[in-house]
């Protein structure tokens, strides 16, 4: 069951809404486009941000994001299984492990933990992850 939302869902919704959750899913997909080459900023849950946020403004950018050859599949097996793929989890962790290295270095002493404790927390729960490929050998 892909369908984000039924026919009633989205009649009662009113325009302002509709917007807010459009823009909310923009600037989300915008972030998750920026992940893939900023260490610190991670794609993949922007991604499925801005699938929430436009099932529930708009079912053309939904079905749009849906079908994305990049993004599409990881949707899809996150809203069946609560799986994210495993070469994901991957550059996750590298691309945190090498932002927060980059953020130790360049931030004041008071500061440079933050942003390890951050991913830290987001690898540990990336990590209670189920992945798609072991869902698929299973």
């Amino acid at each position: 069951m892909d369908k984000a939302f039924d026919d009633q869902a989205m009649a009662p919704r009113p325009l302002w809404r509709r917007l807010l959750w459009g823009m909310a899913g923009l600037v989300s997909l915008g972030l998750g486009i920026l992940g893939i080459f900023l260490p610190l900023l991670p794609t993949t849950p922007f991604v499925l941000l801005a699938a929430f946020c436009f099932s529930r403004s708009s079912r053309r950018c939904e079905a749009w994001l849906l079908g994305h050859p990049r993004f599409g599949p990881m949707i899809h097996d996150w809203r069946a299984h609560r799986a994210i793929p495993w070469r994901a989890k991957q550059l996750a962790w590298v691309m945190m492990a090498l932002g927060s290295a980059l953020a130790a270095w360049r931030l004041p002493l008071a500061w440079c933990w933050v942003p390890a404790a951050c991913c830290l927390a987001v690898g540990l729960w990336m990590w209670s992850l189920p992945t798609r490929e072991r869902l698929k050998a299973g």
